[in-house]
Parts: structure tokens; sequence; C-alpha cells
């Protein structure tokens, strides 16, 4: 039976928009600056003080917000600390706070600077998304007053917040999110009483924030986008890199590949703190990145984008982690085992010695399948398969499992796991995959030179990460990140 011409109407048109949709694109861009610093103190600066710090800094952000424009992007993501840096106590921090009201109200800074209390900050913001047209998002201190009558009001009657706003072409405030998972050295600065889950939309998608170190929690980061389906994810972060899995650009390229959403990561750059490492995601790969520990300039990145990466051609499949390596019996029995650390985890390793192989390592219920092929051995590279199934506990408590195939530092096998940023050696091909209890897992393909492998290599839907061409560059390591949130 044939259906009913506006059935059919409505059908045509329902598949039009779809098509529309897949194919919509937008700009994006990130900045990573090189912050101005405040001079270490004990005592609270003047306000005035405190805003000539924060407008020198606003004066680079405002230089890179004008370029990304004229280049005609649509919004543009700014670092973490990026407005007054760090180097605070609970009280130094204070003369850099501002109200940040709820975006609910309605307002344009620019236009209505005396609304609210005092904000220069959000004013100054405010116009910079208004004269450029373009979504501006950056990351201030928010200040909320409280009294003896909240229990959990802190001594000095205030709650102090790292904060994320975002405002849009017309200078509005749409979006206001308060960081959750505090990184341990932040004590100026309270978390929320519940996590927040932050979205706003926009022409070109659903958005979503949070901020550096909620990236490696259920919430908010698993929350947008499995519960709330968010397109694209901002991300102002101070990230200080972790070899060999938490580098920037490694780890915050492949969240976007293993949740299948856009990420603009934008990261501070100073480089005696190892923070450097920005990029432009897709869920297929890196459209762009930068990471420079080199020099002390800081770096605009512009990169069109699908505004609905789910529907995109180019969109990965879905994954069951565990399929292949649980249909696979051990490739053969490891007699030399051995426990190296990373990061302070203990992880079972065993040594790749042939230029050729099968290999299986285990730990606890995680079991890591190896098979490559050397292309190029050097002699004085060792390079290990290793295990980690468990529960991290230094700056915070969340549970990993982790698969790698990575260079030890030297021949010495008590340097496995140490940091490696350069490799000579080239493998033809590889395939790793792992007995992972969790469906939140992350591949990632580090080259030597702390360089991305875009295109060369791809996750298959039952779970192996596999080389998809002959990898051009030497491997520093190849990995399967996996988060197991339910047991923290």
């Amino acid at each position: 039976m044939l259906p009913s011409q506006p059935l059919l109407h409505a059908a045509v048109f329902a598949l039009a928009v779809l098509q529309a949709l897949a194919s919509d694109t937008f700009t994006a861009a990130v900045y990573e600056h090189a912050v101005i610093l405040p001079d270490a103190t004990g005592e609270p600066v003047s306000p005035d003080d405190a805003l000539a710090l924060m407008n020198k800094n606003m004066d680079v952000l405002e230089g890179a917000i004008k370029e990304a424009a004229q280049q005609g992007a649509h919004i543009i993501v700014t670092p973490e600390d990026g407005i007054y840096g760090w180097r605070f106590t609970r009280g130094t921090i204070y003369p850099y706070l501002e109200d940040i009201p709820d975006p609910v109200v309605n307002w344009i800074p620019c236009t209505d600077p005396t609304r609210f209390a005092p904000a220069p900050v959000q004013e100054r913001l405010s116009c910079m998304a208004r004269n450029n047209s373009i979504y501006v998002v950056a990351n201030i201190g928010d200040k909320k007053p409280c009294n003896s009558s909240d229990a959990g009001c802190p001594s000095d009657g205030r709650y102090q917040y790292n904060t994320d706003v975002v405002f849009d072409p017309e200078g509005k405030l749409v979006a206001r999110y308060h960081k959750y998972n505090l990184f341990m050295s932040e004590t100026q600065f309270n978390y929320p009483k519940e996590p927040e889950a932050v979205t706003f939309e926009t022409p070109f998608g659903k958005f979503g924030i949070f901020t550096c170190f909620d990236i490696l929690f259920r919430e908010p980061a698993v929350v947008l986008v499995s519960e709330l389906q968010v397109d694209t994810v901002l991300f102002p972060t101070a990230w200080m890199n972790v070899l060999p899995f938490l580098t920037a650009v490694e780890f915050h390229s492949a969240w976007a590949m293993g949740m299948g959403v856009n990420f603009l990561a934008a990261n501070t750059h100073y480089t005696s703190m190892s923070m450097t490492g920005s990029g432009i995601y897709a869920p297929d790969g890196a459209r762009t990145y930068y990471y420079n520990m080199k020099t002390e300039d800081g770096r605009l990145l512009i990169a069109e984008l699908d505004s609905h990466p789910r529907l995109s051609p180019a969109s990965p499949p879905a994954v069951n982690w565990s399929s292949y390596a649980l249909s696979v019996e051990r490739f053969s029995p490891n007699d030399h085992d051995f426990r190296g650390c990373i990061f302070y985890d203990w992880f079972t390793f065993t040594e790749v010695t042939k230029p050729e192989w099968n290999l299986t390592v285990c730990q606890k219920d995680l079991c890591c399948h190896l098979s490559y092929k050397v292309a190029e051995k050097q002699e004085d590279e060792v390079y290990v398969l290793g295990a980690f199934d468990g529960l991290h506990v230094v700056e915070g408590q969340y549970y990993l499992q982790i698969c790698t195939l990575l260079k030890c530092k030297s021949t010495d096998l008590n340097t496995c796991g140490q940091p490696v940023e350069t490799a000579q050696t080239k493998f033809e091909t590889f395939s790793l995959s792992g007995t992972f209890g969790t469906n939140y897992v992350f591949p990632e393909v580090l080259y030597s030179g702390v360089q991305l492998a875009p295109g060369e290599f791809e996750v298959l839907n039952d779970g192996r990460l596999i080389s998809k061409t002959r990898p051009t560059k030497p491997v520093v390591t190849v990995t399967l990140f996996g988060r197991w949130y339910e047991k923290d």
C-alpha cells in the first residue's frame, strides 16, 4: 500500500531536514594564551590593580578574538585561568572575582553594565563578543555571598567558583558553569553543592561546557554527551602534560573520538609547568592542534566542524570495546612479566622482543592483546605491552583500565613508563585490544615529537585499535585508555 500524499510530503521534508543538518558546518576557534601572571603576594591587591592585570590579558585575548572573527569563526574558546592566571590563595584571588548572574536574567553587560554589581570583566567580554559578532567563551571567577543559615557557608561568608562564561554574538550572557571537579591545588575555590550540566543552543548545534579536570569524571562530562546529547563540548583548560597517556593533544583528541563529539580545547601556555596543547577535534580525529614546549608564544587555531557530528557520514560507528579481546585466547603465556609505574599506577608489562608477534598481558580482569609487525627496529629502543586495572588515587580517585604499547625511556626495563617524547622505531602494522569492562574507552596514538596521527589509525566496531595505513612516523605509544566510572 502506497503512503498518502501528506505522509509522503512529510517524509520527504523530514529527510531533507536531516540531510541539511548533516551537511551543516561551522567555524570554530581556540586560543592558547601565554598568560600574564600576577606578582606572587601574600596580601590581596586592590581591585584597580587586579583589573589592570586582567585588562592586560584581555588585551591579548581581544586581539585573538578579532582575528578569529575576521577569519569567519563563529565561536572562540579561551583558556582556564586565561584572564588572571594562578598563584592565589583564597584571600588573594578575591579582588579578581565578580558576581556572575544566572543567564536566565537575559543580560547584555556591554549595553547595560550597571544592571548588577560592578562587572568590568563581564562587560568587556560581552563587548568583545558583540563588537565582533562571535560567541566568546572565557574563564573567570564568580563570588556568591552566604551566611550562617547555610551550613556549608565558608567562614569568610562567600563561595568562590572557578567559572566559565559564554557570551553570544549580541553580547548576551548565555551560559555560566561552575567547575565541579577541582584540581588538588585549587584551594582558592569552592565546588558547587551539585554538579552542573550546562548546555545552550546555537544555530550550529547544541553545546555543553566544562573545565579541565572535569574531563576525567562522569559528572558533568559524560552526562553532557551521553544523556544531554550535546554536539560540541567547550573546554577551557590549564592542562599540565603527563606522558605517556595524559598529554593534552593526545588525550583530548582521544576523548572526542571515544565520546563521538566535537571538542574545542583551549589550553594556557606556560612551558615551565608543562602547560601547552590546544586543539579542535572531531569524532574522526584532530582538525587542527598545537603543542609547543620550545617557545612562550600563544597560538590561534581555526577549523571547520560538522554542526551535528552524529549525523555526519564520517562519524565512527558504535564500538563494543571488549568484543574481539573476549573472543580470543591468550596469544602466548608470558614467563617474564614485570611491574612498572606510570603516574603512580603499577602496570603489568611484558617486553616486545620479536619483529613480528602476537602478545598478551593481563592484570586482574583486564587482558590486553597486541598483534604487530615492526618495519624499522632501533636496537637501542625497547617497547613493552602493558595493562593496568585499578583505582588511581593521586590527585583524585578514578578507576582506570588501560592497554598500552609504549616505548621505554632506555634499554633498562626499570625505565618503562617514564616520560618519553621521541622515538625512532617504526611499525608496519599494529592491532591493540582489551577485555574492557567499560564502554568508555579512548583511543590514543602518539608519534615521536608528541605528534598525533590523524587518518592513520581506526577503531573497529569489535574494539580493535588498528593501523589504517603504515605509520608514517616512529611510535611513542598506542593506547586504549578506559574509564570505568561505575567503579570509582
